[in-house]
């Protein structure tokens, strides 16, 4: 199954190929992804490997706290602060634990860099080197 940008108010939801706007009146805060140059967004590639169920908790993580706010996310503990500038979002379907790494980019508006799955209860170093890579080459213009 495909994920694509969903119309309802920026929050991803299986959707058709067509480009659709991000809604942000009224939202507590708006994620969007990083696109690649040819199109493609290495946080849908991972919405894609996961299970249904799996992609849909995540999902509705995402959309929750677009829709409530950041505060109610850090005392629900949907999202944690990893750095200065870098967070992740929190998801876990029984034993599967999903993680989404972002970054501010202006207003209340989020940029997820990429997605993976959790092992163990510290976020992989790996994971945070290539979450801030991402994050560099999309303030210098090389992604969207």
């Amino acid at each position: 199954m495909k994920y694509r940008k969903g119309i309802h108010a920026g929050a991803y939801a299986p959707h058709s190929d067509s480009k659709s706007a991000i809604i942000t009146e009224g939202k507590a805060a708006v994620f969007d992804r990083i696109t690649r140059a040819n199109g493609t967004s290495e946080f849908e590639d991972f919405l894609d490997s996961l299970s249904e169920k799996d992609a849909a908790k995540l999902l509705a993580v995402i959309s929750k706290v677009e829709t409530l706010g950041l505060q109610i996310a850090i005392r629900m503990q949907w999202v944690r602060k990893l750095e200065d500038d870098l967070y992740e979002l929190r998801s876990q379907q029984g034993r599967d634990i999903q993680r989404a790494i972002y970054f501010h980019v202006g207003a209340n508006c989020y940029v997820i860099t990429h997605g993976f799955t959790k092992k163990s209860q510290r976020t992989p170093a790996r994971e945070i080197r290539h979450a801030k890579e991402l994050r560099r080459r999309y303030r210098m213009g090389e992604t969207k």
